[in-house]
């Protein structure tokens, strides 16, 4: 039997006039902006004044992400379909995709099979413009801070502590690590630099959390940049920059919409890191999303330990917003591959493999059931290698923690795929006690924050934190920056801060080697391990995979 790709799946779909998609939501002409014939920018001042809908909000989440890969936004895209299916009003809010992990690793990142977003080269591609707009306005700020120095430096900028980097929206190890303003006296002052990718950007977190034009010039401003020699902040409104940043930001800050191969609404809108960042679609599109439809399905990036504590804890915290259900996605082949098995031999049933892979689904579920108070569904996001025993071995150790368990198959069959999922959430929400809570006191110190994470969520002893990250911890305390929520920074591969202990390790230690401050975004990042703001490509990059033909087609993405 021969399957069809992805790509070819999309492109032999037929797209609905983005009006068409857009009355769905109780929209109309007036509220959008048309973006050729399938995409548009929402007007959020004129979208919120149509009445409210429920508003029920559904995280999506994951186990810590394998080789073997998870579906985590194909099971998000398809649940939406899903409830429209069982007759459900429904929409989906989802991240923009990079262009690093495009042309680099992954390829395109717009779901899969029948649970696709369209038009999908789009939006793997220059989509809206949006990851430009944020480039360009972080670009702006790292000119202007330059030009302050070469002008005379009224401000007294150390260029030895100049904190703010430039962006491309490219995977490029060999612009990590710079020096610029070399040449002739007139091209600048000469200083050590680098480039993060765009979607490492403080800009990009701030764009994704800001409640509406205001609060993103304030939050803007308030990027702290670099020191003064004397040890002062320097802030991006010291620089007079962020209203111009604002203004390169002001059609970007409104959200997409596009449509799902079934013609669900969905809104794709920025696109953060959900290590450096909190890796989760904007507010707006979030809040838009509740408000127009009875049922949002949103996800947060890599595995729950990550994403899903980022959304509660930073972006329900920052936003006022509050989950009424979680979805776990796991495969059978994904928790082999956390009980060691090799990738090679993952389609081969092994029981005993994936009994020892199991505790890192269970640790999820507890997490979001016992630390969160969220009502949680498991889906497994089928493969046909899966064998009956070993998906009743699943659904017999969920059912001991109380959490129902899907067989989800939105790949092959759509909205059709996942009813079961989705009746399953549906009960959760009615039946299901919502206990919501963060996993700790934002007013605690700096340590406890990040030492209530690492316990809690990740299951760790304790932490140790470096010479530097205690220094560090003590200048922001001193500069009254320390009453955030933290962005723990570490492997998206493991509950702990190495990426080779699968599964749910224990007796294991957090270490933090450094911290940072996004004072705009309103966070503060824990950097564990050798985390970089800057991917390289792999030996063989999806870039070589991709093509256009003479008709303008473009193959490979997927």
């Amino acid at each position: 039997m021969s399957f069809k790709t992805d790509a070819e799946i999309a492109q032999s779909s037929t797209m609905r006039p983005i009006g068409e998609i857009a009355a769905k939501l109780g929209l109309n002409v007036d509220n959008i902006e048309p973006y050729g014939h399938y995409k548009a920018k929402i007007n959020p001042a004129e979208a919120f004044k149509l009445p409210q809908k429920q508003g029920r909000l559904k995280l999506v989440t994951a186990i810590n992400p394998t080789p073997a890969g998870e579906g985590k936004t194909t099971v998000t895209i398809g649940l939406a379909d899903a409830l429209r299916h069982i007759g459900k009003d429904s929409v989906i809010a989802l991240r923009e995709p990079s262009l690093g992990p495009v042309f680099g690793v992954k390829g395109g990142a717009a779901g899969g099979g029948y649970a696709q977003v369209l038009p999908m080269e789009d939006i793997n591609l220059h989509f809206t413009g949006d990851f430009h707009a944020i480039g360009a306005a972080n670009n702006l700020l790292a000119a202007m801070l330059d030009n302050h120095i070469y002008q005379g430096n009224e401000l007294n900028i150390d260029p030895k502590r100049v904190l703010w980097r430039r962006v491309v929206d490219m995977n490029d190890r060999q612009l990590r690590n710079i020096i610029d303003g070399m040449g002739k006296p007139v091209d600048g002052v000469m200083r050590p630099d680098g480039f993060d990718i765009t979607v490492a950007s403080e800009v990009m977190a701030v764009f994704c959390l800001a409640k509406d034009i205001s609060d993103l010039k304030e939050r803007l401003g308030n990027i702290l940049v670099a020191y003064a020699k004397d040890g002062s902040p320097v802030y991006a409104k010291d620089l007079k920059a962020n209203g111009a940043m604002a203004a390169l930001l002001k059609d970007a800050i409104k959200p997409n919409l596009v449509q799902t191969i079934e013609g669900t609404p969905a809104f794709v809108h920025g696109g953060p890191f959900a290590n450096i960042a909190h890796g989760c679609n904007s507010v707006t599109a979030t809040r838009l999303a509740k408000h127009l439809a009875d049922y949002a399905v949103t996800e947060a990036g890599f595995g729950a330990d990550l994403g899903a504590e980022k959304f509660c804890d930073i972006k329900c915290r920052l936003a006022d917003l509050k989950p009424d259900a979680a979805v776990v996605v796991a495969t059978v082949r994904a928790l082999k591959y956390n009980g060691g098995v090799e990738r090679v031999n993952l389609g081969e049933e092994n029981l005993e493999a994936l009994a020892k892979g199991l505790p890192n689904l269970l640790k999820h579920i507890s997490n979001l059931k016992n630390v969160f108070g969220l009502p949680v569904v498991v889906a497994i996001n089928c493969f046909v290698s899966d064998s009956d025993a070993e998906l009743a071995m699943i659904e017999k150790a969920c059912a001991e923690h109380g959490v129902e368990v899907s067989l989800t198959e939105v790949w092959g069959k759509g909205g059709a795929g996942g009813a079961d999922l989705a009746h399953k959430v549906v009960n959760a929400i009615e039946n299901q006690p919502n206990n919501f809570n963060f996993a700790y006191d934002v007013e605690l110190s700096i340590k406890d924050k990040i030492r209530a994470i690492a316990q809690k969520v990740y299951g760790a002893e304790d932490v140790d934190f470096s010479a530097e990250a205690s220094a560090e911890i003590a200048s922001l305390e001193k500069l009254g920056l320390d009453k955030m929520p933290i962005c723990m920074a570490k492997t998206q591969y493991s509950l702990s801060d190495n990426a080779k202990l699968l599964g749910c390790p224990e007796g294991f230690r957090i270490t933090v080697r450094g911290i940072t401050v996004s004072a705009g975004a309103g966070f503060i990042v824990a950097l564990c391990g050798n985390m970089m703001k800057m991917p390289g490509l792999p030996k063989v990059p999806a870039a070589e995979k991709i093509d256009v033909d003479a008709e303008g087609v473009i193959h490979g993405l997927f």
